[in-house]
């Protein structure tokens, strides 16, 4: 079997991938706090017909003979730069500016991460995201509030009847990771800490590394369209390209068929 038939498929396979990964990221352009994804890639292992480094018999160096056998997926990143800030003037949207991540409470006690500030009030008066989350740590609107004010910092303060001034509700705290390109993706705009990530680092918005908590806006996905487009043709041409080397490859094979007859 030609081993060019074997390179060129794992070319093919490997695109492939990378067309899912655009996919995804185009279909979550419109996403709130939704960062894209890319594929990396690595060469596969090598067969070394001839050392690189040997002497040759007139005494001279060699280069070596060494032929690829492709390549491999490694993993997929995610891409961490901030994405756009709208406004909406929604009193409960909140964008993080900088790093950093809101911690909600999943269902089984589990903390998870998100960058999706849609925000909203439970019956019960909690501030909780989007799909109903608790964030922590956990705040409470009083239900004759009438108006709510989110600090730059994240302190959270509501102005109730018969008391001119706001009172303090609670404090928003933003999570930074060493690595936030190892946070494991849930879905749901949520992510979890790995072993890859590092630890949670919890402080307050504003200082340090920490971002800043801007009210009344959200972050858009930071997926560039052009950029996709561009990626896409890329990725569509190399998908053909290999695909040409492997018919290549099989009509090689069909000559010798032939002529061994």
């Amino acid at each position: 079997m030609n081993p060019a038939m074997w390179i060129s498929k794992t070319g093919v396979q490997a695109q492939d991938a990378k067309l899912q990964a655009i996919a995804n990221n185009l279909a979550n352009v419109n996403t709130v706090g939704f960062k894209r994804d890319r594929v990396v890639f690595e060469d596969l292992f090598y067969q070394v017909d001839k050392q690189p480094g040997a002497q040759t018999a007139d005494n001279t160096v060699s280069n070596g003979v060494q032929l690829g056998n492709g390549v491999n997926i490694v993993g997929t990143q995610k891409v961490f730069t901030n994405g756009s800030i709208q406004t909406t003037s929604q009193p409960l949207d909140v964008a993080i500016t900088g790093n950093g991540f809101l911690q909600v409470r999943r269902p089984d006690g589990q903390p998870a991460y998100t960058r999706a500030g849609q925000l909203q009030v439970d019956s019960n008066g909690v501030l909780v995201n989007a799909q109903g989350l608790p964030l922590v740590p956990q705040i409470t609107i009083p239900n004759n509030a009438t108006s709510i004010t989110i600090g730059e910092n994240g302190m959270v303060s509501a102005t109730v009847p018969g008391n001119t001034a706001p009172t303090e509700l609670g404090q928003l705290t933003l999570t930074t990771f060493v690595n936030p390109a190892g946070l494991q993706a849930l879905g749901e705009n949520l992510f979890q800490e790995t072993a890859a990530s590092g630890n949670p680092n919890e402080g307050k918005a504003g200082d340090g590394a920490f971002g800043k908590i801007k009210q009344g806006a959200l972050e858009g996905s930071n997926v560039q369209v052009v950029e996709e487009m561009v990626d896409m043709i890329a990725a569509q041409r190399t998908y053909e390209m290999n695909t040409k080397v492997l018919s290549a490859a099989d009509n090689m094979l069909q000559y010798l068929s032939q002529a061994s007859r």
